[in-house]
């Protein structure tokens, strides 16, 4: 069943999706070469102490990090630790907290230094691959309007979705019903109504869509090696027009 969120529902869960994108802001500008994965997730902790949240991810099936953090070849549940960033890198910084009982769900991509040209074309098309879901998160629209929005793009541009990882709607939990894909055929699955709230997540390949699991259970890489680009909001669909970003730092 899909929750609808009430209006008391949504006020709460505004704030905690404010909180969540001013704390991505916050550590997406505090990338710098030389740190690592595990530093960055420490200042992460910090501020979410600061702010009064708690994370989303921490303990979430076992997960040990507060941030997802995944670096050029890994698409998604990179583990923060000793692993330094380097100039080039691509960062990947994927977090959640939870605030007043509801969950704020976004991720970015970083570029960090120079940049080669395919790298940055890749995170441009991911980013516009988003916004054409969120413009599809339209009542009366289906689940596989949005997804068919996402791959529309990125394939248009040479890259390949991530079929194995999906977006989700989220709450008063991180994932739940309906699970939002970045592929698919527009008119299918379940309608939007609004009162829905999801997180739309394009993960967008510069190769092959295939992913494998690392050994320690948790970071998916793509199966060839090349880069991914991951970037997400948590949007509320409305009753008419197209649907509210609720993970902006600032209310627009």
């Amino acid at each position: 069943m899909i929750p609808i969120k009430s209006p008391a529902d949504l006020k709460s869960m505004r704030h905690a999706c404010r909180l969540s994108a001013r704390l991505l802001a916050e550590v997406a500008a505090a990338v710098r070469p030389g740190m690592t994965t595990g530093e960055l997730d420490a200042f992460a902790a910090q501020r979410m102490r600061a702010l009064g949240v708690t994370s989303a991810f921490l303990g979430y099936g076992g997960f040990p990090g507060h941030t997802c953090i995944s670096l050029n070849d890994e698409v998604v549940h990179g583990i923060p630790g000793p692993r330094a960033i380097n100039a080039g890198d691509l960062v990947s910084v994927d977090l959640g907290v939870t605030a007043d009982g509801f969950v704020g769900d976004n991720a970015t991509t970083v570029m960090v230094g120079e940049m080669d040209a395919e790298s940055v074309r890749l995170c441009g098309i991911c980013e516009a691959a988003l916004a054409a879901g969120i413009a599809a998160a339209r009542a009366g629209n289906h689940v596989g309007d949005i997804g068919h929005a996402v791959q529309t793009v990125a394939e248009a541009a040479g890259f390949s979705v991530v079929r194995d990882y999906c977006g989700h709607g989220v709450g008063r939990r991180l994932h739940e019903d309906p699970q939002v894909p970045n592929f698919g055929n527009p008119g299918r699955g379940p309608v939007l109504k609004p009162g829905m709230t999801l997180a739309i997540e394009p993960m967008i390949n510069q190769g092959t869509c295939r992913v494998e699991v690392m050994a320690n259970g948790w970071t998916v890489k793509t199966r060839d090696r090349k880069r991914s680009a991951h970037f997400e909001h948590t949007v509320l669909v409305v009753a008419a027009g197209p649907a509210e970003i609720l993970t902006c730092a600032e209310k627009k």
